[in-house]
């Protein structure tokens, strides 16, 4: 029989918050470790976890001490902080207050990270030319994630009201811990293998950088880039990035924004053939009324009613045709000769024999056709023709005249 009084749970965490106030080494501690679970509240608070090889405590930092630091903390990231130990009485839970923080380093997670990083994208495994494009209409979504949680609910609800044609095929793997990178690098094969799935989404919802290190590993990164099928990395929230979003042919902020991504909308589609029946049926309509009017003009032609009829006024048309043709025919003809003849007397009329058949002569020397005294000298030998030949003569003197035209 217990006689002492009982102590209610709001009393004992009292209690213990009092004890651990009166301590001087927890109200004024320096505690260092890396940093973990960080988040940046909207009101400039900061919460986080400081963890090392063993243990983990959790952290607050309020606004007017976190507008003090000179670096941006992100998780995994080695700090130093001052502050004290506090307990939070609702909970019953201890907790560092930092006052002050510094950063000791980059933690070996991060800086794992970046080396693996560093690593693929030297040997091109990042590399946009090796990018699969997705199928606009996949039949089959390969799913590669934890069979629990709100990534899978999430893919296959967005993926039956998005487009509820596609099946959807789930590999439950582990996602965090030991042996998980094994276990989707497994799963990714699986498809590869099967050929089952048109597209795969390989990821998982919001955590740590430990609860996302999987998608760390070489061998997940090795898994996704030797895949013949199209994969898209959804690996946590839009702030996450892992090495599987850098490998992968397509990288989606969260879950179920890969859902959103691996297939059209049903209902733009049911709009887009809504429109194009509507314009396969104008046009449909179009050619109908042209050929049942030209059915209605061929009914009513006098053609159909006595075809010999159609067939006489053909060969009365051809045949005045015929006479026009011949009748243009001859005009023109007659017009070319006599438009010849014309231009032939023009150039009789100037030909040079016609001024020889007047008396006139043309004189030819060593320079050619003599015009002028200046091209002569005495001796030279000259070539005169005349109408009906040429005389050879040669100079014995020159005597330069003028000769003047008069007019009356």
């Amino acid at each position: 029989m217990i006689e002492r009084q009982a102590l209610t749970v709001t009393q004992v965490n009292l209690y213990i918050k009092q004890v651990i106030a009166r301590d001087e080494l927890l109200n004024n501690i320096l505690v260092k470790g890396e940093l973990s679970n960080f988040k940046a509240h909207s009101s400039g608070h900061m919460y986080m976890s400081m963890k090392d090889e063993s243990g983990v405590m959790r952290a607050v930092m309020f606004r007017s001490a976190a507008a003090r630091l000179n670096f941006k903390p992100a998780n995994g990231m080695k700090v130093i902080a001052r502050g004290r130990i506090g307990v939070y009485e609702r909970d019953g839970q201890y907790q560092l207050y930092i006052e002050h923080m510094e950063q000791e380093g980059v933690g070996d997670l991060h800086a794992a990270f970046e080396k693996l990083k560093q690593k693929l994208d030297a040997e091109g495994l990042f590399s946009p030319q090796y990018k699969k494009p997705l199928p606009k209409y996949p039949k089959c979504i390969g799913v590669v994630t934890a069979p629990t949680g709100a990534a899978i609910r999430d893919i296959i609800n967005i993926l039956s009201r998005r487009f509820s044609y596609s099946d959807v095929v789930l590999y439950p793997v582990l996602v965090q811990g030991e042996n998980s990178a094994e276990s989707i690098v497994e799963a990714i094969r699986y498809f590869n293998e099967t050929n089952l799935a048109d597209v795969l989404i390989v990821g998982r919802g919001g955590g740590s950088i430990e609860d996302l290190w999987s998608f760390n590993e070489e061998c997940v990164a090795r898994a996704i880039f030797d895949s013949h099928i199209p994969i898209v990395s959804a690996v946590g929230h839009e702030i996450d990035f892992t090495i599987s979003d850098f490998v992968a042919d397509l990288r989606a902020p969260t879950p179920s924004a890969a859902a959103e991504l691996v297939v059209p909308s049903q209902e733009e589609l049911r709009d887009k053939f809504g429109n194009v029946y509507r314009r396969l049926y104008i046009c449909a309509s179009r050619i109908i009324e042209r050929n049942r009017m030209q059915v209605k003009y061929y009914s009513d032609n006098t053609f159909l009613k006595n075809p010999m009829a159609k067939v006489d006024d053909s060969r009365l048309y051809l045949d005045s045709v015929y006479r026009a043709f011949e009748n243009a025919y001859t005009k023109v003809l007659s017009d070319k000769k006599q438009s010849l003849a014309l231009i032939g007397s023009k150039l009789n009329a100037l030909s040079p024999l016609q001024s020889m058949e007047r008396g006139f002569s043309l004189t030819k020397g060593k320079s050619g056709l003599v015009k002028s005294i200046s091209q002569t000298s005495v001796g030279d030998k000259l070539e005169i023709l005349v109408s009906d030949g040429s005389i050879n003569a040669v100079v014995e003197g020159c005597e330069a005249k003028t000769y003047k035209v008069q007019t009356k």
